[in-house]
């Protein structure tokens, strides 16, 4: 890597480079996920077939597989992350056109599609995690991770909001080759990215096993999980309760959809400069604890103690800031144990782990709400919440500064 003095302009360029890598990397993923499913539904295909196709982003749980793949090979002769970005960021554009081509109603065609695409998404996922943290000093963190969270945000409101808007007014061709163009935003920054192109000497060969040979990075996977394991309980069944407890359809959506996007924007923002002054160990402790009152909200409104929509909808607002703000701490606690000699696996790793036990929770959720009912899940759920945040209040004790081996891009 280039040795960068961190003044305000080469800062600002490390910055931009990150914020289009990570909403090109998310429109693609938000088309199939926010779009895709109600067109299919107004072209009249199944819920059940619908229901289905959330397999096919199962690859962006499974990517830290071949996240060491990625480390160790370069397709084309350039800087070890812009020789996967530059193919997979064609490529995926290609498979977004590809769907324009299609009937969305061709079901075979569209599964192989979107298949391509997300894995395509997720590899170019990897090599953006990997140049992330090699590009931002442990100051700078908090603001690449708020960029992220960010972009996050805002491919909610690109792939999926304008998607949708789109296809009303121009139809599904024309909306799939707008959003093929968009995804080719990263190749205008290539250039900005500062790689060495020869390739390495002397490293080790990145592999899983090489995280899992440091106690730092596995102890902080270990919280990541536990600090994850009780959103998913209440994520999933947010939405149902909203209906059986009388909250309209329309009002649901915009909780779940404008609003999420927005708060998701001003949280990662809040997230950076919590960050900056609690560390993300002590922002993790105040979110956790926030997040439990949500919770706890939740279930006294299911146990009949709390009335009206007010207090839910709140709570549920309240939570979707929250988990952004989760976000940007949690990936600044990654980067803090994440090798040089590696980046792109040790950051995966941690990231798909918290997303893979997020979703067994959501999977979980409704087994437990029909055994338990809303009450006991909610109760469930605000209890493993105060643990968690109990044990990231004590992991930070006991968790001394990771070695800064992380250079600079």
């Amino acid at each position: 890597m280039d040795s960068t003095t961190g003044s305000s302009p080469d800062l600002l360029r490390r910055y931009l480079v990150l914020a289009v890598l990570y909403l090109a990397e998310g429109v693609p993923g938000y088309v199939l996920v926010a779009a895709v499913p109600p067109i299919l539904r107004e072209q009249g295909v199944s819920r059940a077939t619908i229901g289905m196709l959330s397999l096919l982003l199962l690859p962006m749980a499974l990517k830290f597989l071949w996240a060491p793949l990625i480390e160790r090979f370069r397709p084309l002769p350039l800087g070890p992350r812009r020789a996967w970005i530059l193919p997979t960021q064609i490529g995926s554009a290609a498979c977004v056109l590809a769907l324009g081509m299609i009937q969305p109603t061709d079901i075979p065609a569209l599964v192989a599609i979107a298949l391509a695409l997300i894995v395509l998404a997720s590899s170019q996922g990897i090599a953006t995690d990997g140049y992330a943290v090699l590009s931002l000093q442990p100051h700078e963190r908090p603001t690449g991770n708020a960029i992220q969270g960010a972009a996050v945000a805002a491919s909610v409101i690109v792939g999926g909001t304008m998607s949708l808007v789109l296809y009303q007014h121009v139809g599904w061709q024309v909306t799939m080759t707008i959003m093929a163009g968009l995804t080719l935003l990263p190749l205008l920054v290539l250039p900005l990215m500062h790689e060495d192109v020869a390739p390495p000497t002397a490293r080790p060969r990145p592999r899983l096993r090489h995280f899992f040979a440091r106690p730092e990075a596995v102890s902080v996977l270990g919280l990541a999980l536990f600090y994850r394991a009780s959103e998913g309980l209440v994520k999933s069944m947010e939405g149902p309760y909203l209906v059986d407890s009388g909250m309209s359809l329309d009002w649901i959506g915009y909780l779940s959809g404008a609003s999420a996007a927005t708060v998701g924007l001003g949280g990662s923002a809040l997230a950076a400069l919590a960050v900056r002054r609690h560390g993300p160990h002590g922002t993790l402790v105040l979110l956790g604890s926030l997040r439990s009152l949500c919770f706890a909200v939740f279930a006294l409104h299911s146990l009949g103690i709390l009335g009206g929509l007010y207090p839910i909808g709140t709570a549920a607002v309240f939570q979707t800031m929250i988990r952004y703000m989760e976000i940007v701490a949690l990936y600044s606690l990654f980067m803090q144990v994440c090798s040089s000699d590696q980046p792109g696996t040790d950051f995966t790793l941690l990231a798909c782990a918290q997303l893979i036990v997020y979703q067994l929770g959501g999977m979980a959720a409704g087994h437990l709400a029909e055994a338990l009912g809303y009450g006991g899940l909610f109760v469930l759920a605000t209890a493993i919440s105060m643990l968690a945040t109990w044990a990231t209040r004590r992991h930070a004790t006991g968790f001394g500064r990771a070695p800064g081996d992380a250079g600079r891009a």
